[in-house]
C-alpha cells in the first residue's frame, strides 16, 4: 500500500495525470522519486501514438510539431517550464544569490523569462517538425524518461539550495539508498533501450543529456548554493530541449 501511495504521489505531483487524493505523510514520500520518470514514459508513450497518427494520417510538419510540443505540456501540466521561467529570470538578473532565490520565489515572471521562453520553443518546434522516422521518435520518447531518471538522482545526491520547500520534502523524505537504486536501474535500462533502437542517436542523446546534467550541477552550486525545485525543473526542460536538438540534427547522419 505505501508503494501504491507512493506512485501516486509521484504521478499526482509532476503531472495531470488524474490519481487517487488523500493527505501525504512523510512515510509515503519515501518511494515517490522512484515513480518520477514513469511519468516521462506516459510522455514518451502518447509522443510516439501521435507520431503514429501523424504518419498514417499525413498530418503536416507544423500541426505534428506544434501538437507535439504542447502534448509534455498538457500531461505535466507545465511545472518544469515554470521552474525553467523563474530560473531565466533568476540567472539574468546577475544579482546576489540571496536575491536569485528571491527571484525564484517569486509568483510574478519577468521580460527574461518570456524571452527565454520564446526562445526555447521556437528552437524545439523547429527542431521536432525535422523528426520524420521511427527510430528517432523512439529516442525522443525515451529521453523524456531519461531526464526525470536524472533529475530524480540530482534530488536525492545533490545539495538543497534552502532547507525549505517541495524538492527539499522530498529529498528528506526519500529513502536515498532505495531510490537511488530503482533510478539507477531505470537510467541503465532506458540507454539500452536508446542503444537498440537507435545505436548513434541513443549514444549522442545519453551524451548529451548526461553533458547537461553535469552543467546543472555546476550552474546550481555556483549560482544557488544548490538546487531547488524550480532548478529541477529549468534541468528537466532544457535537457529535453537539448534531446529534441539532437535528434533532429542527428537525422541527417
Amino acid at each position: 500500500m505505501r508503494i501504491l501511495r507512493s506512485f501516486f504521489i509521484a504521478l499526482s505531483m509532476y503531472s495531470k495525470i488524474p490519481v487517487p487524493q488523500f493527505p501525504w505523510k512523510d512515510e509515503d514520500m519515501r518511494y515517490a522519486l522512484c515513480f518520477f520518470p514513469w511519468v516521462g514514459a506516459v510522455i514518451g508513450a502518447v509522443e510516439l501514438l501521435w507520431f503514429w497518427l501523424c504518419s498514417k494520417y499525413a498530418v503536416g510538419a507544423t500541426a505534428f510539431a506544434c501538437i507535439g510540443a504542447a502534448l509534455p505540456l498538457v500531461i505535466s501540466g507545465g511545472i518544469h517550464v515554470d521552474g525553467y521561467m523563474d530560473t531565466i529570470d533568476a540567472l539574468c538578473s546577475y544579482q546576489d544569490r540571496e536575491r536569485k532565490l528571491a527571484i525564484l520565489k517569486d509568483s510574478h515572471i519577468g521580460a527574461f523569462s518570456v524571452i527565454g521562453l520564446a526562445l526555447y520553443y521556437l528552437v524545439y518546434l523547429g527542431a521536432f517538425s525535422e523528426i520524420k522516422t521511427g527510430r528517432q521518435m523512439t529516442v525522443l520518447a525515451l529521453s523524456f524518461i531519461l531526464s526525470r531518471v536524472l533529475s530524480g538522482i540530482a534530488v536525492v545526491e545533490f545539495r538543497c539550495a534552502k532547507k525549505e520547500g517541495t524538492l527539499y520534502a522530498f529529498a528528506g523524505s526519500a529513502h536515498k539508498r532505495m531510490v537511488k537504486t530503482a533510478l539507477s536501474l531505470q537510467l541503465v535500462l532506458c540507454v539500452c533501450a536508446m542503444l537498440s533502437r537507435w545505436f548513434l542517436g541513443g549514444a549522442v542523446v545519453a551524451a548529451g543529456m548526461l553533458a547537461v546534467f553535469v552543467y546543472y550541477r555546476y550552474k546550481a552550486y555556483r549560482e544557488f548554493g544548490g538546487i531547488t525545485g524550480d532548478v529541477a525543473g529549468y534541468f528537466v526542460t532544457l535537457a529535453e530541449g537539448g534531446a529534441v536538438l539532437l535528434v533532429a540534427c542527428l537525422g541527417y547522419v
